[in-house]
């Protein structure tokens, strides 16, 4: 990371170590690190550091500008008499006011009690304001720290260096393994001493072998248990599988089944529906039944009655007196519905209604016929040319008297009550 200085940036040396926490990652700031410095210079191990990273971290240093904002080195201090006064705030600005370069406010120097020659680490500043370090102490500093770091962590398994923070963390935590560790070793040891004053029985050789036969007897029928146990589990396990498929047939076929009778319910149902519809028709149709038997066309159509002292029928006048002169018209209109009335009662029950007199409906000119002889059934007529008339006439009543007879014995023949047969009121 560069330095900032008078709206420049002045690059930092890549090849100079920067120390930072191996837990949380944060820069570290070493505070008296070549009071110790002596301690582990006669450590072989960390000569031979030493030797192999000298020569690397004097080049690097020569290359450098200035020193490096991660960390700040505080070795020990140069008396004032020196030469070269400690930088303070005010002095320091007095002194860059001189040479027109500053130092950055990142930095606290402090020149180590030794002189340049014996590679006590001494910044001499140049005429442009540079920092030319003697990098021989600066870099053996690095490199005891380095392998300082790396014999601890060989020893403790811990990656160096950490923060205080960390340290403490740390340190809180090996506290409680300790405590757990001396608590173990104190329940190992109770139970020992437990152990230890328990009596003990030896087995002499005969027991023991008796012993281990009773033992390898008894592992042989346990080894025999669970080989039964085991064709037993096997066989459960197949009969486990055929049930299985024994019970997916049967869903199936419990489900083919409710298919079945869904199905079956919905043509039952649409059976029902439609036999419901059939006899709710049946009944209306016997109830219309009904009414047609209790109807009758021929009284509808020829409905009889009488006027005073005629017979009607379809209100037409049937006869006159020589006091009430009907008209010859209203006669004749009463004759043709009596006739169509009597014609159609013989057509309904032929054959076996069997009649040799025929009757000719003609509207208002019936005619009745017999042994291929005519007679007019229509006037007028008077008293000397009346005698076809009469004769029709007489037919008429010949043919309605035989219809009777044949009412009454269908009566009879349908086992009707003599009393309510069929006969006509009057001769």
């Amino acid at each position: 990371m560069g330095d900032r200085k008078m709206g420049r940036i002045l690059p930092g040396d890549p090849n100079v170590h920067r120390f930072g926490c191996q837990s949380c990652g944060q820069s570290l700031c070493f505070v008296g690190v070549d009071t110790h410095a002596d301690k582990f210079i006669s450590d072989p191990s960390v000569r031979s550091g030493m030797q192999g990273s000298g020569a690397h971290g004097a080049s690097s240093m020569l290359a450098s500008t200035r020193m490096d904002n991660s960390f700040v080195v505080l070795p020990k201090q140069r008396p004032q008499s020196q030469g070269v006064p400690r930088p303070r705030e005010g002095a320091g600005q007095a002194d860059t006011g001189q040479t027109g370069k500053t130092m950055e406010e990142s930095f606290v120097v402090v020149y180590k009690n030794e002189s340049p020659s014996d590679g006590g680490g001494m910044h001499i500043p140049s005429p442009d304001g540079a920092m030319q370090p003697n990098n021989s102490g600066f870099h053996t500093t690095i490199t005891i720290l380095k392998r300082a770091f790396e014999i601890s962590k060989t020893q403790t398994q811990v990656e160096q260096p950490l923060c205080l923070e960390c340290m403490r963390v740390l340190s809180d935590k090996l506290d409680k393994e300790v405590e757990d560790v001396n608590r173990d070793i104190k329940a190992y040891e109770g139970c020992l001493k437990r152990l230890e004053g328990e009596s003990r029985n030896v087995l002499s050789e005969a027991d023991f072998l008796k012993e281990k036969l009773k033992i390898e007897e008894e592992e042989r029928r346990l080894e025999a248990a669970i080989k039964e146990t085991e064709n037993q589990f096997a066989e459960v396990n197949a009969e486990l599988k055929e049930l299985e498929l024994k019970s997916v047939r049967f869903k199936e076929l419990e489900e083919r089944y409710w298919h079945e009778y869904n199905n079956f319910q919905f043509q039952l149902i649409s059976h029902q529906e439609e036999r419901d519809a059939i006899l709710a028709k049946i009944e209306v149709s016997q109830a219309h039944l009904e009414l047609l038997k209790r109807t009758n066309v021929l009284n509808d159509a020829f409905p009889i009655w009488h006027e005073g002292d005629f017979g009607t029928i379809n209100n037409f006048r049937l006869g006159r007196l020589p006091k009430i002169l009907v008209e010859w018209d209203e006669i004749n209109a009463a004759w043709g519905q009596a006739s169509l009335l009597l014609h159609t009662m013989c057509q309904y029950f032929r054959p076996r209604f069997q009649y040799r007199i025929k009757i000719l409906p003609m509207g208002s000119y019936p005619r009745i016929m017999d042994n291929n002889s005519t007679y007019e059934l229509f006037g007028p007529v008077n008293l000397f040319w009346s005698t076809r008339y009469d004769k029709a006439m007489t037919l008429f009543l010949t043919c309605l008297k035989e219809f009777a007879e044949f009412a009454n014995s269908r009566d009879q023949e349908n086992n009707i009550p003599h009393e309510k047969c069929f006969k006509l009121p009057y001769k």
